[in-house]
């Protein structure tokens, strides 16, 4: 009776994988457990990990480190998150690096600041983040020393992100609409967990949380500069072909191009996307309420 249970749990398990798989387009053949570094990469591409984790100058090692990013708060350092044993994740475990994505803690206990998106990579399928975690691992070794945070007081003290998580921070997966379609529940887990574009479109509060009712209105950005609204205020003016040709090309239909910060997510992680990806993300843009511009 006992390996009945437990053969019948196995399958349970298996099922709900399968159909998590499913609604958010996973070929169910990748529920795995050692993780598929191929299809990591792309998933990386997907989440942008490039961007802040490498320096912006040229032949800069990618997933080194160093990449600066100015905030009210004080300038944070992208850290080195190749293999390299004393200066990279090397000596993590995959348990380590489900923790930080999960729930923004380092290996030694201490809160991760809340400019690494964990709010929004909380909300990563465990085969991706399995996947990603593959990925990381088969990059190259880099030797490139993490720089220190330059952060106003006392915004430096890691253990008063625990209060602000207390607010602003609540883990968990990803939950598929039912009532929606296998496009939609597609379209928000990019939008909301792996490309985390609330983050950055999202306005602020004084303490640095999101206004969640205010999700992808656009404002400002964490470097201070402005960011676009998301919701389809402004992407009405669109139509499908011209904001595809945007994400891809980078160029708007009357020839011009989008900041530097967008330019390098179109660079790096839109024109990457696979055509379904693509038109999902889209199709669950253009779903959204329409929300008014930030004021300032």
């Amino acid at each position: 009776m006992r390996n009945i249970r437990r053969t019948i749990a196995v399958l349970r398990r298996a099922l709900q994988a399968g159909v998590l798989a499913l609604l958010l387009g996973t070929p169910v053949g990748n529920v795995h457990a050692r993780g598929d570094a191929k299809r990591g990469e792309y998933l990386a591409k997907a989440a942008g990990c490039v961007g802040c984790h490498t320096q912006e100058k040229k032949d800069a090692v990618p997933y080194s480190g160093g990449r600066a990013l100015k905030t009210p708060f004080g300038t944070f350092y992208g850290p080195n998150i190749s293999p390299d044993p004393v200066v990279g994740i090397g000596r993590w475990t995959e348990a380590d690096f489900m923790r930080a994505m999960r729930h923004g803690v380092r290996p030694d206990g201490a809160n991760y600041f809340p400019v690494f998106p964990y709010p929004s990579f909380t909300q990563i399928a465990d085969i991706d983040l399995r996947d990603l975690w593959a990925y990381l691992r088969a990059l190259a070794p880099s030797n490139r020393a993490n720089q220190e945070h330059d952060l106003r007081f006392p915004f430096g003290w890691r253990f008063l992100v625990t209060a602000w998580k207390w607010f602003f921070f609540t883990p968990g997966h990803f939950e598929a609409d039912a009532k929606s379609s296998p496009t939609l529940n597609r379209g928000a887990y990019l939008v909301q967990a792996l490309g985390h574009c609330g983050e950055c479109h999202t306005p602020r509060n004084l303490l640095g949380g999101p206004k969640r009712d205010r999700f992808l209105a656009g404002g400002k950005g964490p470097d201070g500069k402005g960011v676009p609204n998301l919701t389809p205020t402004k992407l009405k003016k669109l139509i499908d072909t011209e904001l595809k040709d945007f994400l891809v090309s980078g160029t708007t239909p009357d020839g011009d191009v989008p900041a530097e910060a967008m330019g390098e997510v179109i660079r790096n992680t839109t024109s990457q996307l696979t055509p379904e990806d693509l038109a999902a993300l889209m199709a669950y843009l253009r779903s959204l309420a329409p929300l008014a511009d930030e004021s300032h």
